[in-house]
């Protein structure tokens, strides 16, 4: 026990290291001007305007607003002058709402639309910088290491139409049970006393999943690999996504948005850099967690994902019967 408790304690320290080794960044974003390109727009626009924005609002516009229209005044006073304080209140409010409504929705919105399309990017130039770096070390990511395995992965696939038609069904599954783990995230958090607990772990598998799975898009895992290779090493990837949901956890939801979607390409290179889980292709008897239980994080998401499909194929067929 106390030995596979040391072995879990190890690997999420490892993970916790990987995500903090931001030097990669540094380094890769050194060797591709593009990739330096797309990081610093994802540090402009969600840095800069959105956290910016989000700074103006609470140090200038909110105090301007509190003393042009001034708070309800005390009881003590007069009571037409109160009258004219509520008004004043009321209207501050509506006001703040609007500036809310639109302002801060549009630009969290516009913020997450692009800022998706630029972490792929961001992943797509840092893979090739890596691809073409001439370093070898233990830091960076040498494809080399591993490509009969890579290639003897991709050779279980189909060609052809067979394979295309594989490609959108995982694409479909895997929108669909990471759809439903982010609602699980959120559910749980609301359960008294070890809510809280739960939604920081859950969290933090979340983001360390959505990190690595640019990387093993590139490489073409297959759905199924990823999966098992992520419940088997839950203790590492429990550890790399600790740091950012420390440094969002307990910030507004408009706040810790903008710093995530700033944070979040930063450990999406870390992740891409890293080199624990090449080994994803070599069988799991050589995976470092080893003799560590498969935690099955995501059955909650996956029997709801297979309901939702079962329930649409059902739908399917009855319309192609009536049809």
């Amino acid at each position: 026990m106390t030995a596979k408790l040391k072995q879990v304690m190890l690997l999420w320290l490892e993970g916790f290291l990987e995500a903090c080794s931001l030097h990669r960044v540094v380094i890769l974003c050194h060797k591709s001007r593009k990739l330096l390109l797309r990081t610093g727009q994802c540090f402009l626009l969600n840095g800069l305007i959105f956290l910016g924005s989000l700074g103006v609002f609470k140090w200038f516009v909110n105090p301007a607003l509190q003393w042009i229209l001034p708070d309800p005044c005390a009881p003590v006073t007069f009571q037409d002058f109160c009258s004219y304080n509520g008004s004043y209140a009321f209207l501050r409010g509506g006001l703040l709402q609007l500036f809310y409504v639109f302002w801060f929705y549009p630009m969290y919105m516009l913020s997450f639309i692009l800022s998706n399309i630029w972490y792929n990017d961001v992943a797509k130039y840092g893979f090739e910088a890596i691809e073409k770096s001439e370093l070898r070390s233990a830091e960076t990511f040498s494809q080399c290491d591993v490509p009969a395995s890579v290639n003897m992965t991709n050779a279980e696939r189909p060609s052809g139409f067979g394979g295309v038609m594989i490609d959108i069904g995982e694409q479909v599954y895997s929108i669909l049970l990471l759809t439903f783990f982010f609602t699980e995230v959120y559910v749980v958090g609301v359960i008294p006393y070890i809510g809280k607990i739960l939604n920081f772990l859950l969290l933090s598998w979340m983001y360390a999943y959505y990190c690595y799975e640019y990387k093993w898009n590139f490489l073409e895992i297959p759905l199924v690999k990823r999966l098992e290779f992520f419940e088997s090493n839950w203790a590492f990837f429990a550890g790399f996504g600790s740091p950012g949901v420390l440094a969002i956890f307990f910030l507004s939801p408009l706040v810790s948005g903008a710093l995530m979607a700033i944070l979040f390409p930063l450990f999406v290179l870390t992740a891409t850099g890293s080199g624990p889980d090449k080994s994803i292709v070599a069988p799991r008897g050589t995976w470092q967690c080893a003799g560590l239980l498969r935690l099955p994080i995501f059955y909650v998401a996956n029997t709801l994902s297979m309901l939702a499909l079962s329930i649409f194929r059902l739908e399917s067929l009855q319309h192609e019967k009536t049809g």
